[in-house]
């Protein structure tokens, strides 16, 4: 993945859960690898003291969590290493996860579910995307009436409003391959088995004007099950972008609204543009200015084979796709 900014976390981290790590994968096969820079709630650098490590192979030296001098991490048997770390009075749980994640550049749209057997936003469209090895899975959340994290692309399911339904009336609802309607701890559960595919996190802009309450919910589940390392948000709305910026300032958050330039989101932090193919015809250096800026680029919906080459050529981060099959052929 490209690196992530913290430019304006200062100003970001004001009700951040302190302290907090600009990174959580940890390289593989890398003796005394640096893990993460360590933040505290003010987004300050700051030092802190290891609490917790039952595996014994990490340590913090200065403002840094790393690995001791001998030791190592694979890609085979476990994968994830709980440790809990305190910075001035405030302490924290992460799970660092050894970095075998994939870097194709392929995003599956909804998952994976045009030419496999689950519908869009399934579980079972999730699990066909990691089979398949994309890089990420792209997946929507919306707020139930009782404010429960609910996965649906669209504002009704089923004839049922999401925003106006509770979960449980919801679940009632069945999708065409027979799944029923998901919630974002699910996905969360499932992706966390593994270390190889990651979370596109769509949080939909609210009709019932809770943004703010559904960033906050989805930020806190995240961090609730440690699972920072499999993240990736991205939202239409850019207040919400902001919202979890401010909650999590090393998230790595993308804007999809294509109406920001990357000297904007690199100035307010945020990591990556996320546009519709039109706005990258629009403008050929789109992608270029991009990487000046340290801001990272994604194209959707790509379906067109030639549009999915052109993309490549320049250079573009990763590409969302109802094909991903297409697209990992070319990328091989």
């Amino acid at each position: 993945m490209a690196g992530i900014t913290l430019m304006g976390t200062a100003a970001a981290a004001q009700h951040a859960n302190a302290p907090y790590l600009d990174a959580y994968t940890i390289p593989v096969l890398q003796k005394n690898a640096v893990i993460g820079k360590i933040y505290d709630r003010n987004g300050q650098l700051s030092a802190a003291t290891l609490l917790e490590d039952k595996s014994g192979l990490f340590t913090i030296s200065g403002h840094e969590l790393k690995l001791k001098k001998k030791a190592t991490v694979s890609k085979e048997g476990d994968f994830m290493y709980p440790v809990r770390i305190k910075a001035g009075t405030d302490t924290a749980e992460f799970l660092l996860v050894a970095d075998d994640f994939i870097r194709n550049k392929v995003v599956a749209h909804r998952g994976a579910w045009k030419h496999q057997a689950g519908s869009q936003n399934s579980i079972t469209s999730l699990k066909d995307a990691m089979k398949l090895g994309c890089e990420g899975s792209e997946f929507d959340v919306w707020l139930s009436s009782d404010n429960e994290l609910v996965i649906s692309h669209d504002p009704e399911i089923g004839g049922k409003k999401v925003e106006e339904s509770t979960l449980a009336d919801l679940q009632t609802v069945q999708l065409k391959n027979g799944d029923r309607v998901p919630t974002l701890e699910e996905f969360i559960d499932i992706i966390q088995q593994q270390h190889r595919t990651r979370l596109v996190l769509e949080l939909k802009p609210s009709r019932t004007g809770r943004g703010d309450l559904l960033a906050t919910k989805a930020v806190a589940m995240v961090q609730a099950k440690k699972a920072q390392a499999w993240m990736f948000y991205i939202s239409f709305d850019y207040n919400i972008c902001k919202k979890i910026k401010e909650l999590d300032p090393a998230a790595k958050i993308a804007y999809l609204n294509g109406d920001k330039t990357p000297a904007q989101l690199q100035a307010d932090g945020i990591w990556g543009l996320d546009y519709n193919q039109q706005v990258f015809k629009n403008d050929p250096q789109l992608i270029a200015t991009a990487k000046q800026h340290k801001v990272t680029t994604n194209a959707w919906t790509i379906d067109n084979p030639e549009i999915m080459d052109d993309l490549l050529k320049n250079g573009v981060d990763y590409i969302t796709t109802n094909e991903p099959e297409i697209l990992l052929e070319k990328v091989k």
